[in-house]
């Protein structure tokens, strides 16, 4: 069994030893003995550093599990994020019988997630409006959770879920321990923690330099029906065979998956209007190779971790900054090199080079296939 240097409960140590780890992280190092202890904790790490384990653990340990209600509660901006966090928990449970989980999200039937709740869920991984509405019906009571957390924070409260996630801290009078972990400290996030917790403790995990994914970024600037032909001709020149392409709305992802399937290109979309059965089936068919594009707007991807993608293609420009570091994180994972393309218009070139600038790397301008003046060529389409 690997010495972690952290006192775990043996039971989730042999479940990590399961799961493949060797070491932990530096904010599990970090983050799990300050909640073990019970404290307030506000985290800022980056995406991708391993924070469902770190404070997935002292959850796990303080669950009482001959209790049938809930003790913990893990607040999630979107649907997939609260399933990826659920089935990670899973997997720390899984030398642990006696503790219950259930995921309450939108897009998903309310039936199973009653029945959860009346099995007796001890941690509930939720997105807030969801929560919010089996609370309000009075499906679940909140009256004896002990532990709060707010991952993915400055995303769900600058989403729209601020008075949500005030209601729903309000509705937990029992709580001994609200966690946030960031990756960013925004204004919202620093106003709940000034009303919601006591003495946090502040722990910061900085990006090392070494362990940034080398991603080599393009700019190609077209607009309108070239963009189509662009996408096209570069998945022919480069051979890409499973590649994320990003679009601003649900219309759009779904009209360019018609129009890519038209051309021959295997691709499908997701998007937020979709039940998660429905998104499910489809990343698993992306992740065993069954079609070449995941064509997605932003909140869909949220949370989606998919292996070996060669390219991100930005259809359309990020609405946000942070939009563009999260869509490029797709690719040039594992130490592969990764590949990005940003097709913006003339309007949008001011907006484009303030939001590169972000990234502080090398960014090379493509000349498109197809011009704006120039007839569309027919092999392309």
């Amino acid at each position: 069994m690997t010495d972690f240097n952290i006192n775990i409960m043996p039971e989730i140590q042999r479940a990590l030893d399961a799961m493949g780890f060797t070491a932990l992280t530096e904010i599990q190092q970090n983050a799990i003995p300050v909640m073990q202890q019970g404290k307030d904790i506000i985290a800022k790490a980056p995406t991708g550093t391993g924070k469902t384990v770190a404070f997935g653990i002292p959850i796990i340990e303080k669950i009482d599990r001959k209790a049938n209600h809930p003790q913990a509660v893990i607040l999630a901006p979107t649907r997939e994020l609260a399933m990826q966090i659920r089935d990670e928990l899973r997997e720390l449970c899984q030398f642990l019988p006696g503790v219950r989980l259930v995921a309450a999200t939108g897009g998903m039937p309310m039936g199973r997630q009653i029945e959860g709740f009346k099995k007796g869920a001890q941690i509930i991984v939720a997105t807030p409006g969801r929560l919010l509405d089996h609370m309000k019906r009075r499906n679940v009571n909140l009256n004896k959770v002990t532990t709060i957390v707010l991952d993915e924070a400055d995303e769900m409260l600058s989403m729209g879920f601020y008075q949500d996630v005030k209601k729903l801290l309000d509705s937990m009078p029992a709580r001994q321990q609200v966690a946030m972990f960031s990756a960013t400290i925004s204004r919202e996030v620093m106003d709940i923690g000034w009303m919601y917790q006591r003495d946090a403790e502040e722990v910061t995990v900085r990006p090392v330099e070494e362990s940034r994914p080398q991603i080599k970024q393009y700019i190609m600037k077209c607009m309108g029906r070239q963009k189509l032909a662009n996408l096209c001709s570069l998945m022919e020149s480069e051979g890409f065979t499973r590649v994320m392409v990003f679009c601003n709305t649900k219309y759009t992802t779904a009209r360019l998956s018609e129009q890519l399937a038209e051309k021959g290109l295997k691709a499908e979309c997701i998007h937020g209007d979709m039940k998660q059965s429905e998104c499910n089936a489809i990343l698993a068919k992306f992740k065993e190779g069954k079609f070449h594009m995941l064509i997605a707007t932003d909140v869909a991807a949220r949370g989606i971790d998919v292996d070996d993608v060669e390219a991100v293609f930005n259809y359309d420009m990020p609405q946000e900054n942070e939009y563009y570091i999260h869509r490029i994180g797709r690719t040039g994972r594992a130490q592969k090199q990764g590949v990005s393309y940003l097709f913006y218009s003339a309007e949008e070139e001011s907006k484009m080079r303030r939001m590169l600038t972000l990234t502080r790397s090398e960014v090379i301008e493509l000349e498109p296939v197809v011009k704006e003046n120039m007839k569309l060529v027919d092999t392309l389409w």
